[in-house]
């Protein structure tokens, strides 16, 4: 059962952020670019990184996660010496407890993690959108001797505020860390993935276990103590594309930049690919009526009207005389004859009446009020019925406030 390296992916978050599109899933189970869900991408990292055994931490929502992992068969993470692992939290002798943090999350778990003896353990986020190979994370963090390797990108100084900052000398090492510092001295951020030499990790869960002062949190408590300590911790400097969709207009962007061929997500090359469990539908059918241009279509779509600038998950159907542009559709989601969508995010098996309109365009709109337009799984819109830029509907129709 001797492995060098194992991946924990930390998959148990309630995405609050999320508002509507999370109140019944786990945010890595939401669906993304059509084909995908978020957590296909750090699963598809894993077994493209050569890591062939992945635990994945459960907490929020976690039965359609689950259902959609099952035996791990379509990122070939179903070996018998390894494969992914649904790790949720259990009852022991002392009692039963939640996930307190992230580092607590991985302290309930390292019985599973020793049964594999390893000597680096990734440690991962089920949220971002992006491709990496963590072998070259575990290769510099080899090399260097480190206890601790993050994986870091440079973000604009505005929005460092809402990260973990490090601070780092000539060759990397890191000097000083601070988590969502309200006056950032770097805008050096960390993308919450991390490599461990587990020898020393197990060590620091332990202590930080023992500490009824602490958070349990990698960022607030286990880094910063490793600092304290003079422990080695390096950054690896990531030059990829990277998205963390914990937001509505994150989630939105990142589908739009699948779309743009210089955003760096390319998800048609053919060298790293994302894996994802298929949709059992049939071919798509655009009707000779229909217009389609700079949109991604899935299994199961029927268009019969316009559609630009959109992404269109599986099972969806657009009317005739339909518009939909710069929108993403989740799967299910229909559009009646003549209803317009723009700047929108329908959650899954929405159904927007005839004549309706869902969302604007920001030039058509005031600055001030104008936003994103956002409908939860399962949402009705009545048909010739207006729900305006930048509102969100619950699933029985009522507006939603964002906090």
């Amino acid at each position: 059962m001797k492995k060098e390296c194992i991946a924990m992916l930390l998959a148990g978050g309630q995405g609050s952020r999320l508002y509507v599109l999370t109140s019944n899933v786990a945010k890595p189970a939401v669906p993304f670019g059509g084909k995908y869900r978020i957590i296909d991408f750090p699963l598809s990292n894993c077994i493209n990184s050569g890591i062939d055994t992945v635990g994945v931490l459960t907490q929020y929502r976690p039965l359609e996660l689950n259902s959609y992992i099952g035996s791990g068969q379509p990122w070939d993470l179903d070996g018998s010496s390894g494969g992914v692992h649904i790790l949720p939290p259990y009852q022991t002798a002392t009692g039963a407890s939640w996930y307190k943090g992230t580092a607590n999350a991985i302290y309930q778990n390292i019985g599973f993690i020793d049964m594999y003896d390893p000597d680096y353990v990734v440690v991962l986020s089920g949220d971002h959108i992006y491709k990496q190979d963590y072998s070259e994370m575990v290769r510099l963090h080899k090399e260097k001797n480190a206890v601790c390797t993050i994986s870091v990108m440079e973000v604009p100084w505005a929005e460092a505020p809402r990260f973990g900052i490090m601070s780092v000398d000539a060759e990397d090492n890191i000097t000083e860390f601070a988590e969502k510092p309200k006056q950032p001295k770097s805008n050096l951020a960390s993308m919450g993935i991390y490599v461990f030499s587990w020898k020393e990790m197990r060590k620091y869960l332990t202590e930080d276990e023992a500490n009824p002062k602490s958070e349990n949190d990698f960022g607030k408590n286990i880094i910063p103590a490793m600092l304290g300590n003079n422990e080695k911790l390096i950054a690896y400097r990531f030059k990829g594309y990277w998205k963390d969709v914990g937001t509505l207009e994150s989630l939105w962007d990142a589908n739009m930049d699948m779309l743009s061929p210089s955003s760096g997500l390319d998800l048609i090359d053919t060298t790293w690919p994302i894996y994802a469990r298929s949709v059992n539908a049939p071919p798509t059918f655009v009707d000779a009526s229909a217009t389609v241009t700079h949109s991604a279509i899935n299994r199961g779509c029927e268009i019969y009207g316009k559609v630009e600038n959109a992404v269109l998950s599986p099972n969806v159907s657009v009317g005739a005389g339909a518009q939909v542009s710069y929108s993403v559709l989740l799967p299910g989601a229909k559009v009646e004859e003549g209803a317009v969508v723009e700047y929108a995010i329908l959650g899954e098996n929405c159904h927007i009446g005839k004549n309706a309109r869902v969302g604007a365009r920001p030039e058509e709109s005031d600055p001030a009020t104008w936003g994103l337009t956002v409908l939860a799984p399962g949402c009705d819109v009545a048909e010739g019925r207006t729900v305006a830029a930048n509102k969100m509907l619950s699933q029985n129709g009522e507006e939603v406030s964002r906090k």
